[in-house]
């Protein structure tokens, strides 16, 4: 539903994208955001998809070996150690959904740089070089910001295989703004992905803030800003 709202869905970034002058002028982020709830991914709904296709996928891993699946089976991606584990499986969803929470976004932006200031999270902030993507090594991973075409990338490499990738785009009307997050993991056989997808909006409004969790599901209060 998020995709269809905006001119086109977030997708995986080349490996070197180009970096197009045009994009500092017409693509801009700056401004006040606010997470629509309606419209962004339920961390559960996705979790849950994605127990059944690792089910699936050990099912098929099965047959192909001529076994027979034990009684209970589906319970497997659950209970079974090591990867794809319950506890991998469920860790990286809590970390998608932990990095993905911030109900209210601050972004400013020149045709140097942009800083993407996250309520209840660390900022994200990116410079910008022709024709490439601007690369920093830091004493917790590799941290890749740029342009790929008319959408911002950020992407962390951390140790042990584990990476996480926010990729932002802005409507047609400049009235919606869709950051999808993917985390992958050395431990899980398929990434978890999280599409949030934001409004804008002027500050010193009011109304009501929300959040998605994964054991008591969506929580709204009244705010004022």
């Amino acid at each position: 539903m998020a995709c269809a709202l905006l001119a086109g869905c977030a997708s995986p970034p080349a490996e070197k994208p180009r970096l197009q002058r045009e994009n500092l002028q017409a693509v801009n982020f700056s401004g006040s955001w606010e997470m629509d709830y309606s419209l962004s991914d339920s961390t559960q709904d996705k979790l849950d998809v994605m127990a059944r296709d690792l089910n699936r996928q050990a099912q098929r891993r099965a047959q192909s070996e001529g076994r027979r699946r034990p009684a209970g089976a589906e319970m497997m991606v659950r209970n079974s150690a090591g990867p794809n584990s319950g506890s991998s499986v469920l860790g990286l969803a809590r970390m998608a959904d932990l990095i993905t929470q911030s109900p209210l976004l601050e972004i400013n932006q020149d045709t140097h740089k942009i800083s993407v200031e996250r309520e209840e999270d660390f900022s994200l902030t990116c410079e910008f070089y022709p024709g490439k993507m601007h690369k920093v090594e830091t004493p917790f991973g590799t941290e890749i910001c740029g342009w790929n075409g008319h959408q911002l990338v950020f992407e962390l490499r951390l140790p042990e295989g584990l990476s996480i990738q926010h990729i932002m785009t802005i409507g047609a009307a400049g009235q919606k703004l869709l950051i999808a997050t993917t985390v992958v993991s050395s431990q899980v056989s398929f990434p978890f992905s999280l599409n949030r997808v934001y409004n804008r909006f002027e500050p010193g409004e009011s109304g009501f803030q929300c959040q998605e969790t994964l054991t008591r599901g969506r929580v709204c209060t009244t705010a004022s800003r």
